[in-house]
C-alpha cells in the first residue's frame, strides 16, 4: 500500500498539499487585486499544473481486488465517469485512488489534477468548493480577472471548460456530497476519483467502493516489506499476531512496521509478544514513538471531532459495550435514548466509517476504534455516567434474554424474575422463532455481558438461568457447564437457595446431555435436597425426572421407571400437563429401548395428546419421534418415515439441533432397513456432525453404531469393524450397558461372517449377558438369535433350537417385527436345511 519508506512521501505530500493551498490563496489574492486595482496591461501567462498528481505508491502490495475493481470501472469503456473511495481513517484510500489514478493516467491527456479537500487535515479547514474552482480554472488557462465571483458562476464556467476535455480530477478526502457536487467536470471524457472517510450516498451517479482491513495474508506481506526483514516459518504464527493486533489496518501497518525497521536486534517474536502487551496499543502506534508524531490516534481524532456533542457521545458510550457488535436497542439503552434516534446516530457513524455493518442493523468498531472510544470515555465521561450506563446496557440484555427464556424454556421450569429498571425500548419476540433468532444473534453478546458482571451474584444467576434452555439445545455444552457451576457457586455465596437449585439441576441436564452421568447425578442430587428443603414440588419433580433420565441412559431401566412414575405423580399434584407430558414419554422411550413396543406406544400417544394440549411443539416433535421408532421396530417403514419428517419439520421450525440430530439418525435407519444404504449412510453422517459440533457424546456413539450397521448389510466389513470398536469405546466410557450390548451384538455378527462363528458366539454370548442385566429384551433376543445361528455353523443344532424359541418369544410379546424372519428361521432349522435370515432386516435398532 506505500513505498518502502512512508515518511519521505508524507513530507512531499505535505509539502504539496501547502503548495496547493498557497495556490488557492494566490487565486484569491488575485481576484481581489483585480476588484481593488486598475488592468495595467497584458501580463506573461502564468505556467499551470496539469499534471499535479501526487507520486505513486512505490512498490503498491495489496487490495488487488479493490483495485481491479477500480481500474475496470474507471478505465477505457466505462460507463460512471465518477468513482468514490470510501472507508475508515487509515484504510488505505488514498494509496489506492493515487495508484489507480497513475495507472488511468495515459487516457487523460489534457491533465491529471489533485485537488485536497482537507475534510481531516489537522489545522485546516475543509476546502470550499468555490476556491477549488478558481484554482482548478485557472490551471485550466483562465485568467484570473476573468473568473465569476460566485460559487454558481464558477461552476458553469468549469462545467463549460471541460465539456470537450480528457481530464482525470483526484479529489481527496472530501467532506460531503455538498463538497464535491460542483467541482465534478461535465465532459463525458472526463474522470473523477473522490477519496472520503464518509459513504457519499447523496453523490448520485457515482460508483462507490468501500474498503474494508486488508486480508491476513496481504497485510503480513505489506508488513515483511515495510520492515525490510525476511520471515522464517517459525516466525509465522507471531507475524500473523502483529498484523491481527494492528486489526490489519494498513496504517498501524505502516507505523509498526517502520518501528520495527529502526531496530534490527528485535525479533518477530518478541515484537510481538510486546506490543500484545501494550497497555496503550494506540499510543504504540505513532511515527517514531515519540508524542507528537503523526499518530493512527490523530487520524481518528480528527473524524471524531467532526461529530456532533450528541454523536460525540454515541460513539464514547459505544466502547462500553462489551461485545463484538450492537444493535439500536443497545445504543438507546447505553445512552439512553429514544430507538429511532439511536438507529440514526448509528447510521451517521457507519456513513462516517467510525463503524462498521456486521449485518441488518448490527455494527461494530474497528479494534483500534473501539479502544480510541474506550480512552475517550475514560477522559471525558465521569465514572458514574459510564457504571449507569453499563448497567442501562445489562438491564437490557437480562431483561430481554428472560422475555426470550419464556418462549424457549418448557413450562416445568420456574423463571427467576429479571431486577432492575426494564428498558425504554426491546425488541418484540412476538413467538418462539424470533426468540430463538434473538438468542443465537445475541449469544456472543450475553457472555460478555456476564464477563463484567464481576461480583453482581444475583444478575450472574439470573442472566445464566435465562440462557439455560438456549444452551441445552444448541450448546456448546462445555461452555454451558462452565455457565451453571458459576451460577450455582454465586447463588450459594448469595444465599439464593432457589436459584442454586435451579443453576445445579441444569448443570445436571448439561451433564447428562455429555454422557457425565455420574456428575449429572451429584448435580440433580443437591438440587432435590435444596427443592425438598424449599418445599418447592415443581422443582422436586425436575430433579426427579432428571434423574431418571440418567438412570435410562445408563440401562438402570427398573429404576428409571419408578423415577418417572414418581416425576409423573408430582407434576399431575403441581396441575403440571407439560411435566406429565414429559415423564409419560420418557416411560414410553423405556419401553422403547427394552422393545415392548405396545406398551411404549399406548404412552407416547398419551404423551402426545397432552404435549398438543399445552401447545408444546417441542414435545411433540419428540412424541412424533417416539412414535416413529415404534414404527420401525414393528416393521410399519412407511408409518416412520412420515413421522419422522413430520417430526423433522417441527424441529426445523423451532430451531432445535439436538431434535434434528436425533431424527437425522432414525431417518438413516429406515433407509438401511429398506436398504437405500447411500442415502442412510449420509444421513447419519450428518447426525453425526452435529452430535459432535454439540459435544453430545451418546449421540456420536450411537450414530457410529448406526454406520457401522449399514457397512456391515453392505459387507464393507473392515469398516464396520472400525466403527462398531469407536462406538463401543464411547459407551464403555459413558458407562451405557444397554449401548455396549447393542454395539456387541453388531459385533457378534460381523465377527461371525468374517472370523468364524466361534468368534461371533462369543461376542453374542457377551450381548446376551449384558442385555439381561440391563433388562434390555429386544437386545435379549437379538443375542439369543444371533448366537442360535452361530451354533447351527458350529453343529449345535439342540443349543441353537432353543435359544431361537426363547428369543422368539421374547420378539413376539413385546411386538418386534423381526419375530417373522427368526421364526421362518428356527422352521428351516427343525427341517432339512436350514438357511440365513435376510440380510436388510436383520440389524435395526429401536
Amino acid at each position: 500500500m506505500t513505498g518502502d519508506d512512508p515518511a519521505p512521501r508524507r513530507i512531499q505530500q505535505r509539502v504539496h498539499a501547502e503548495q496547493e493551498s498557497t495556490a488557492l490563496a494566490a487565486g484569491r489574492d488575485a481576484i481581489q487585486t483585480i476588484n481593488t486595482t486598475t488592468y495595467a496591461g497584458p501580463a506573461p501567462a502564468a505556467p499551470t499544473a496539469l499534471r499535479s498528481l501526487p507520486p505513486d505508491v512505490a512498490d503498491f502490495t495489496g487490495r488487488a481486488g479493490a483495485l481491479h475493481h477500480l481500474l475496470d470501472a474507471a478505465g477505457p469503456g466505462r460507463v460512471l465517469s465518477v468513482h468514490t473511495v470510501d472507508g475508515m481513517p487509515g484504510i488505505g484510500k488514498t494509496a489506492l485512488a493515487t495508484h489507480a489514478a497513475h495507472r488511468l493516467a495515459e487516457h487523460y491527456p489534457d491533465g491529471q489534477l489533485f485537488e485536497p479537500l482537507h475534510a481531516h487535515t489537522p489545522g485546516q479547514q475543509p476546502a470550499r468548493p468555490v476556491d477549488v474552482l478558481a484554482d482548478l480554472l485557472i490551471r485550466l488557462g483562465i485568467t484570473a480577472q476573468h473568473l465569476p465571483a460566485t460559487l454558481e458562476g464558477r461552476q458553469a464556467l468549469w462545467r463549460d471548460q471541460t465539456a470537450d476535455r480528457q481530464l482525470l480530477l483526484f479529489l481527496d478526502d472530501a467532506l460531503d456530497h455538498a463538497q464535491v457536487v460542483p467541482l465534478i467536470p461535465s465532459g463525458p471524457g472526463c474522470l473523477t476519483l473522490i477519496t472520503s472517510r464518509r459513504r457519499l450516498s447523496g453523490l448520485s451517479g457515482a460508483l462507490a467502493l468501500s474498503l474494508d482491513t486488508l486480508p491476513v495474508q496481504e497485510a503480513e506481506a505489506m508488513f515483511c516489506r515495510l520492515a525490510r526483514r525476511a520471515v522464517n516459518a517459525s516466525d509465522s504464527a507471531a507475524l500473523t499476531d502483529i498484523v491481527e493486533l494492528c486489526g490489519r489496518l494498513p496504517l498501524a501497518i505502516v507505523l509498526l512496521a517502520g518501528r520495527f525497521a529502526r531496530h534490527p536486534s528485535w525479533t518477530l517474536p518478541w515484537f510481538a509478544a510486546d506490543f500484545a502487551a501494550a497497555q496503550d496499543r494506540l499510543g504504540e502506534l505513532r511515527a517514531g514513538g515519540r508524542p507528537g508524531d503523526i499518530a493512527v490516534q490523530a487520524a481518528f481524532a480528527m473524524s471524531y471531532q467532526g461529530l456532533s456533542v450528541e454523536r460525540q457521545r454515541v460513539f464514547r458510550l459505544l466502547g462500553l459495550h462489551p461485545g463484538l457488535d450492537s444493535d439500536a436497542y443497545a445504543a438507546a439503552a447505553l445512552n439512553a435514548i429514544p430507538l429511532d434516534r439511536a438507529r440514526q446516530e448509528l447510521e451517521e457513524l457507519y456513513t462516517d466509517h467510525l463503524l462498521d455493518e456486521t449485518a441488518p442493523g448490527r455494527y461494530r468498531p474497528h479494534d483500534l476504534l473501539r479502544a480510541y472510544a474506550r480512552e475517550l470515555t475514560r477522559r471525558n465521561d465521569p465514572a458514574h455516567e459510564r457504571a449507569q450506563a453499563t448497567e442501562r446496557l445489562l438491564a437490557y440484555y437480562e431483561h430481554t434474554a428472560h422475555a426470550a427464556d419464556q418462549y424457549l424454556a418448557p413450562a416445568t421450569r420456574s423463571p427467576l424474575s429479571p431486577a432492575g429498571v426494564p428498558p425504554a425500548a426491546a425488541p418484540l419476540l412476538p413467538h418462539r422463532a424470533a426468540a430463538l433468532a434473538w438468542m443465537r444473534t445475541e449469544r456472543a453478546n450475553l457472555f460478555s455481558c456476564l464477563n463484567i458482571s464481576g461480583q453482581d451474584a444475583p444478575r450472574v444467576v439470573r442472566l445464566i438461568a435465562a440462557m439455560a434452555t438456549f444452551l441445552l439445545q444448541e450448546g456448546p455444552w462445555a461452555q454451558a457447564a462452565t455457565l451453571h457451576q458459576r451460577a450455582a457457586g454465586a447463588a450459594h455465596g448469595s444465599n439464593d437457595r432457589i436459584g442454586e437449585a435451579r443453576a445445579l439441576n441444569d448443570l445436571s441436564s448439561v451433564r447428562y446431555q455429555t454422557g457425565q452421568y455420574a456428575q449429572a447425578v451429584r448435580a440433580h442430587e443437591r438440587a432435590l435436597a435444596l427443592y425438598q428443603g424449599l418445599g418447592n414440588r415443581l422443582g422436586e419433580a425436575n430433579a426427579v425426572f432428571s434423574h431418571g433420565r440418567v438412570l435410562l441412559a445408563t440401562g438402570k431401566f427398573e429404576g428409571a421407571t419408578e423415577a418417572f412414575e414418581r416425576a409423573l405423580a408430582l407434576y399431575q399434584e403441581v396441575g403440571s400437563l407439560s411435566g406429565q407430558a414429559g415423564a409419560l414419554y420418557r416411560l414410553g422411550e423405556v419401553c422403547l429401548t427394552t422393545g415392548d413396543f405396545r406398551k411404549a406406544s399406548s404412552l407416547i400417544e398419551e404423551a402426545l395428546m397432552l404435549y398438543r394440549e399445552c401447545r408444546d411443539s417441542l414435545g411433540e416433535s419428540a412424541a412424533s419421534m417416539g412414535l416413529a421408532r415404534v414404527a420401525v421396530g414393528t416393521g410399519d417403514m412407511e408409518r416412520a418415515d412420515r413421522l419422522l419428517r413430520d417430526a423433522l419439520a417441527l424441529y426445523d421450525e423451532i430451531g432445535a439441533v439436538l431434535g434434528r440430530a436425533n431424527v437425522l439418525i432414525w431417518l438413516g435407519t429406515v433407509r438401511r432397513l429398506t436398504c437405500e444404504f447411500d442415502e442412510a449412510t449420509a444421513l447419519h453422517r450428518r447426525a453425526l456432525a452435529l452430535f459432535e459440533e454439540l459435544g453430545n457424546r451418546s449421540g456420536q456413539a450411537n450414530t457410529l453404531n448406526y454406520l457401522g450397521e449399514v457397512c456391515l448389510a453392505t459387507r464393507e466389513f473392515e469398516k464396520a469393524a472400525g466403527l462398531f470398536e469407536e462406538a463401543l469405546a464411547l459407551f464403555e466410557d459413558l458407562g451405557d450397558s444397554q449401548g455396549q450390548a447393542e454395539v456387541l451384538n453388531n459385533k457378534g455378527s460381523l465377527l461371525a461372517s468374517t472370523a468364524g462363528p466361534g468368534e461371533g458366539l462369543a461376542v453374542y454370548r457377551r450381548a446376551l449377558h449384558l442385555a439381561r442385566e440391563v433388562h434390555s429384551h429386544l437386545d435379549e433376543a437379538r443375542a439369543l438369535i444371533g448366537a442360535a445361528r452361530c451354533q447351527t455353523l458350529l453343529g449345535e443344532r439342540a443349543g441353537a433350537v432353543e435359544g431361537l424359541r426363547l428369543g422368539i418369544g421374547i420378539l413376539r410379546r413385546i411386538g418386534a417385527a423381526e419375530a417373522e424372519a427368526a421364526s421362518a428361521y428356527l422352521a428351516e432349522l427343525e427341517g432339512d436345511e436350514p438357511g440365513e435370515p435376510p440380510p436388510c432386516g436383520r440389524h435395526d435398532r429401536t
